[in-house]
């Protein structure tokens, strides 16, 4: 058993006043048996209540408003879990039992929720790029496996080419992106060969700084394997996910588990950045204070003249998110 103290830093600076801030949080980590949530502390500029309810894929969220004036928004998550080594399958079971049995599931409860994909322009390279990988004779286990080992090994792991606004088919193109981007591309290849698969946001835990995605949000993919159950796939590290990831939330896509995301009334110019220090009493992802940003991102207001017009458009709801 691993114990981990995480801290999770939020902060959006605004270039000017703005006002009746409301946001929704996905910040409390699961509590089940691979992972025991110790102690969990929301800290927010103001102090603000906050009413938390479960989602449909029985998430935790928390919803709050800051309705005075502010220039900063600064949310902070301290969790302590400790987290337990996962049980791999042993996949003894004839492949073509396991895949009879997936497709009994696939229109049922929950998992044709996991199954649901939008159609995009890439369908057809897709499919041609599946041809060439799976083998139906295999378990899907193995098949899965294999799909995200293509995807760590054909996708560059580049920051700053992709928003989480990125769609499926312009990752196919770009052929590169970060931990979402591998998430999504992994999940519509799952869901084409008939295997439930869920989108999953959380951490990845230092040890020798050896993983991709330390000291940051992360995210992966949950395949559900027949006579065994839900079981993570890292295709941005090529590894299953074990007693290193801690998971905040589940659900079909990024937009199901979004960390912070909210709407205020002011300028649309606004500053977001985000550390995230672990550490589990020998590793730290980052020896540097708090206040050092690991996530920097500006959004610019787009340059309209300052008029009474100009004045109007800011006291519209913007939108801000990580």
């Amino acid at each position: 058993m691993a114990d981990y103290h995480i801290k999770h830093i939020t902060r959006y600076t605004y270039a000017s006043t703005v006002i009746d801030c409301s946001n929704q949080v996905m910040l409390y980590p699961l509590n089940d048996s691979l992972q025991i949530v110790k102690s969990h502390e929301l800290k927010i500029t103001d102090d603000p209540a906050i009413e938390v309810f479960t989602d449909f894929f029985e998430n935790k969220i928390g919803v709050f408003s800051v309705v005075e004036p502010h220039n900063e928004l600064t949310i902070q998550s301290d969790i302590v879990v400790s987290t337990t080594p996962v049980i791999m399958p042993k996949d003894d079971l004839p492949a073509a039992q396991q895949w009879e049995e997936l497709n009994k599931m696939c229109g049922i409860f929950p998992y044709m929720d996991f199954m649901h994909r939008e159609k995009f322009a890439a369908d057809e390279q897709i499919k041609k790029l599946l041809a060439g990988i799976i083998d139906a004779d295999k378990s899907p286990l193995i098949n899965a496996n294999n799909l995200s080992e293509y995807v760590y090994k054909n996708f560059e792991y580049k920051k700053g080419v992709t928003t989480i606004e990125t769609k499926v088919d312009e990752i196919l193109e770009l052929k590169a992106g970060v931990c979402q981007d591998f998430a999504h591309v992994l999940l519509v290849m799952l869901h084409m060969i008939g295997i439930p698969a869920r989108y999953v946001s959380g951490y990845i835990c230092p040890k020798n700084h050896e993983l991709r995605g330390e000291g940051a949000t992360h995210a992966w993919v949950e395949a559900y394997i027949p006579f065994y159950g839900w079981l993570g796939l890292d295709p941005t590290n090529n590894c299953i996910v074990s007693d290193r990831h801690v998971r905040l939330a589940i659900g079909r896509n990024f937009s199901d588990c979004t960390p912070v995301k909210g709407t205020y009334k002011g300028s649309s110019e606004h500053t977001l950045e985000v550390s995230v220090i672990i550490d589990n009493g020998e590793h730290k992802t980052s020896e540097s204070k708090d206040e050092i940003p690991t996530f920097t991102y500006t959004s610019k207001n787009p340059g309209v003249t300052n008029n009474s017009y100009q004045r109007y458009l800011e006291i519209q709801q913007q939108q801000q998110q990580q």
